[in-house]
């Protein structure tokens, strides 16, 4: 019996087809089409966490008639918009000795914050990260924009955006920074339903930087690849703190072109036999193109470079041991909290959704606050590492 062969190219094509529009339906189930997608109310304990002040004195200011108003629910108890949570930060900001406490962004002589997220491999927790810490410093009254600059786009899809369909006519970051006709980059930032986090989304796009590039340097012509997506940020570097750049889980040219425009780079690393031989190869080949890309003019100077262990389980002794390992070799280059692997954090991403988004009462409560408490630290000895940066 002669067995049929199939054309790999139409197979994968109607894959395709058939995964888009499923995944088209399922998103139209989630978020109907006439529906704006909308980020939920915070309780008073959660805001009051958020902001560092305790909660008796949140609702002493609504009381008082001081500040915005709440949502009372049923309960009696108080909720707040992200919104609500950005006027209290404004209004106690006015009123507090120490400037930054509540609106902790850039002052006068603080450089943009650019963060680059990096792995060579798949499935170490790049996309979770960066969405989580975009949001997280949203939340804590920074001005953030995310990029994605992953062609496959699962930092777009967290935030609402599905390339397929809502990128049809372009977007992206290779808008911006093509080297025929680019836009200017405010054309291609959208604003998401976090108050303080703008966007801009990925899609296939992204892959045609890594197609033009060699042709570009061949002909000489426009400027450096490397300076190219350094050069788009500084047109909106006044509107923002810090940019979080989801990178691809590869080293082309958008790779390197990002890391010469980073201030700092976090290496995500999931603390694994394999995945950190992956990570060897990964920093030795950094090492040597971004050699050659310093030795073309490019400023390689950073303000930190840290790896976050993440997905771990505390419970599993190799994963302790590689992690041990990690921490002799690099010292203080590890970030002292881990990431730890929680179903809370992947049962939200089925819903296309980050911890910081959906409610508590949808887990149980030990799995939720776990996950939360590792997300908190993580985000926050990031966010010190900033306002270091800043001198602070």
């Amino acid at each position: 019996m002669v067995r049929r062969q199939e054309r790999i190219d139409l197979l994968v094509g109607e894959h395709a087809q058939k995964l888009s529009e499923r995944l088209q339906a399922h998103r139209a189930q989630l978020f109907p089409p006439d529906a704006k997608r909308t980020l939920r109310r915070f309780t008073s304990g959660e805001v009051a966490q958020l902001l560092g002040v305790k909660d008796a004195y949140l609702r002493k200011l609504h009381l008082d008639g001081k500040g915005p108003s709440p949502e009372i629910r049923a309960n009696g108890r108080r909720y707040y918009s992200p919104e609500n949570i950005q006027e209290l930060r404004k209004f106690l900001e006015a009123g507090t000795k120490t400037p930054g406490t509540y609106l902790p962004g850039r002052r006068e002589g603080d450089h943009l914050q650019v963060i680059t997220v990096i792995n060579f491999k798949g499935g170490s927790g790049k996309t979770t990260t960066a969405a989580h810490l975009a949001q997280k410093m949203a939340l804590d009254g920074y001005r953030v924009l995310g990029v994605d600059l992953d062609p496959q786009a699962s930092f777009s899809a967290l935030h609402g955006f599905q390339p397929e369909f809502d990128l049809l006519d372009g977007g992206t970051l290779y808008d911006a920074i093509r080297y025929d006709d680019p836009v200017p980059l405010p054309r291609v930032i959208q604003k998401t339903y976090f108050t303080n986090l703008d966007i801009i989304p990925g899609n296939l796009d992204l892959m045609e930087f890594e197609h033009e590039t060699p042709r570009a340097l061949t002909n000489r012509s426009g400027s450096l690849f490397f300076t190219r997506v350094g050069d788009a940020l500084a047109q909106v570097e006044s509107d923002y703190d810090v940019v979080v750049m989801d990178c691809p889980p590869q080293l082309g040219f958008l790779t390197m072109s990002a890391l010469s425009a980073a201030t700092a780079v976090l290496v995500t690393v999931h603390p694994q036999m394999l995945d950190v031989m992956s990570m060897c190869q990964f920093l030795l080949m950094v090492s040597n193109l971004l050699g050659v890309v310093s030795e073309a003019g490019a400023d390689m100077s950073y303000d930190w470079l840290r790896y976050l262990i993440t997905r771990y389980e505390p419970g599993d002794g190799p994963q302790n041991q590689m992690v041990s390992f990690m921490r002799s070799m690099f010292g203080d280059h590890v970030l002292n909290h881990p990431m730890l692997k929680s179903t809370a954090i992947s049962d939200a991403g089925i819903t296309k959704q980050t911890l910081y988004e959906v409610e508590r009462s949808q887990f149980t409560r030990s799995t939720y606050e776990r996950a939360m408490e590792s997300l908190n630290n993580v985000n926050a000895e990031i966010e010190a590492l900033v306002r270091q940066a800043w001198g602070r």
